[in-house]
């Protein structure tokens, strides 16, 4: 008897520490993205850029990760496209997912908010094809062994949630980056030097091999990505 209530004692303290410890996870997760319980979180999914009216799965997948992270911060969340939302954001979180040429919105937000990141547009033949500069560096688009995402996160005047921005060179980037902020958020906490604004270059390598899970952080540009060149 003495035997089974210390192992129930056992027992229940183990759940109870895992469970407190989980919602410390959560808690900083949230934290990390700019949620709060309650809050509604908008999320702005985009179309393929050479195919109107169409969605790439890659983003869909990328739509689903990006409710999943809202959901587990205790949000509601509403999906819309690019064409269907225009204004602030509000008191809502909002996930942008996709390039200027997939999503519109992406492209007021790279303007009116990250100054210094200029996208190039998608070309059959040049070698710089969605290439993202950044303080005079390139970060070029190798379909099927290097992809880029850049991943900002900021609050736009007249807001009081924040905005997380996943622009990709490729609808696969677009998903490496949301699920490598999935995974390594509490890495990025402890590597940006502020949670509340920051703008990161995701790498996605050897796609073709290895799809969107081999992401990796390649750099921290929030110093030249905020300031106008």
């Amino acid at each position: 008897m003495i035997g089974l209530v210390t192992s129930l004692l056992s027992g229940g303290a183990v759940w109870a520490w895992q469970r407190v410890k989980n919602v410390r996870v959560l808690r900083a997760k949230a934290a990390f993205f700019g949620f709060e319980t309650r809050d509604t979180c908008l999320v702005i999914l985009n179309r393929k850029w050479d195919a109107p009216g169409s969605t790439s799965h890659h983003d869909v997948h990328a739509m689903i990760e990006a409710v999943i992270i809202a959901k587990e911060a205790g949000c509601m969340t509403s999906v819309l496209s690019a064409e269907e939302f225009h204004g602030s954001n509000g008191d809502r979180a909002e996930f942008c997912i996709g390039g200027p040429e997939s999503n519109a919105r992406t492209g007021g937000h790279l303007a009116s908010q990250l100054p210094g990141v200029t996208v190039l547009p998608h070309h059959a033949t040049r070698p710089d094809t969605a290439a993202f500069v950044v303080d005079e560096q390139q970060f070029l688009l190798a379909r099927g062994r290097e992809e880029h995402a850049i991943v900002a996160k900021f609050t736009p005047p007249g807001a009081s949630r924040p905005v997380i921005l996943i622009c990709g060179q490729t609808a696969l980037a677009n998903r490496a980056a949301i699920s490598y902020l999935n995974r390594e958020h509490r890495e990025l906490a402890k590597t940006v030097e502020s949670q509340n604004r920051f703008c990161i270059v995701i790498k996605a390598a050897s796609t073709e091999t290895y799809g969107h899970q081999a992401a990796s952080l390649e750099r921290d540009v929030s110093a030249a990505a905020f300031s106008a060149s």
